[in-house]
């Protein structure tokens, strides 16, 4: 048995000119709906920077409004949340994106809370996830990577209810808002780690195996339940000889000696990666909406 590719670039695609369809449409009948975004980076790590280009590209080919604050590591947190507040009050601004990682004297957690809610798109605000967090709760924005996780799965036609799901990874990113949308989808979830003792034991047992600890090819195949569906979240680059830039991407599960054992798998790259940046898209597209509504109801008080 060969496993079918979950063709995330496909998908995030599909999802992308939905996206600007639905804008044009919006458009047509109300000419101010200008979904915006801002991106806040700080310092000029070139992984950082990637990502960033990669989200200014996306949002501009669907014609959401995209601009970079960028800031040198030297700004404080006081000075950082000052530019924050000025963000959440500006109104043609609907989405405001942290790009994480922060410089080490910034509290990841402070500026992350500190984006109001109806502009968290990144999901990782207080409310947001705490209301991922509650059985039946509601948050106004899921995670983008989680999200895009739980659309691969949908799209896979990937039944959730009833099965065993595996997280391996219990980051505040990734792996434990997986865990709730995956209970909330009725799946019976164990949260793993690199340390949980008996890992293949609990991986032989899953359904559904969802990866994101950051280590390449940790995952084996035999560790794998046949016919078990795998999504690698895993970046990791390692040397490569071959490639012109000395290396390759790969992702936290051995692909070749997984391919051959389960029904489904993301590959890496070409999974979730462009599902994260659709995501992000579809909750400024969101935001947008959720403010132009807000404000109709205002003026038709």
């Amino acid at each position: 048995m060969t496993a079918t590719k979950i063709d995330g670039v496909a998908i995030a695609k599909k999802i992308r000119e939905e996206l600007k369809t639905q804008i044009e449409k919006q458009q047509e009948t109300s000419p101010e709906f200008k979904p915006s975004l801002t991106i806040v980076q700080v310092g000029d790590r070139l992984d950082s920077s990637t990502y960033v280009r990669m989200k200014l590209k996306a949002a501009q080919e669907v014609n959401i409004i995209c601009s970079i604050d960028r800031y040198p590591n030297s700004i404080t947190e006081t000075e950082l949340l000052g530019h924050i507040a000025k963000l959440n009050n500006e109104p043609s601004i609907h989405g405001v994106l942290v790009q994480l990682p922060m410089p080490s004297h910034i509290s990841e957690y402070a500026i992350t809370s500190a984006v109001t809610d109806e502009k968290d798109v990144d999901g990782f605000g207080v409310a947001n996830i705490g209301e991922l967090a509650k059985r039946r709760g509601r948050p106004r924005f899921v995670p983008c990577t989680p999200k895009g996780v739980m659309v691969l799965l949908r799209e896979s036609g990937v039944e959730l209810s009833g099965k065993n799901a595996v997280v391996v990874g219990r980051s505040d990113t990734v792996g434990s808002p997986i865990s709730y949308l995956l209970r909330n989808a009725d799946a019976t979830v164990t949260v793993c780690h690199r340390g949980t003792v008996g890992l293949e034991g609990f991986l032989k047992r899953a359904d559904i195996i969802v990866v994101a600890i950051g280590q390449p090819n940790f995952i084996k195949g035999e560790w794998l339940s046949p016919g078990a569906v795998v999504i690698d979240v895993g970046t990791n680059y390692i040397p490569d000889n071959s490639k012109k830039s000395g290396q390759r991407l790969v992702g936290d599960v051995d692909f070749d000696s997984a391919v051959g054992v389960v029904s489904k798998i993301t590959p890496v790259p070409g999974g979730v990666g462009p599902m994260t940046v659709a995501m992000l898209l579809q909750n400024v597209v969101d935001a947008a909406t959720g403010y132009f509504e807000r404000e109709k109801a205002r003026n038709a008080g």
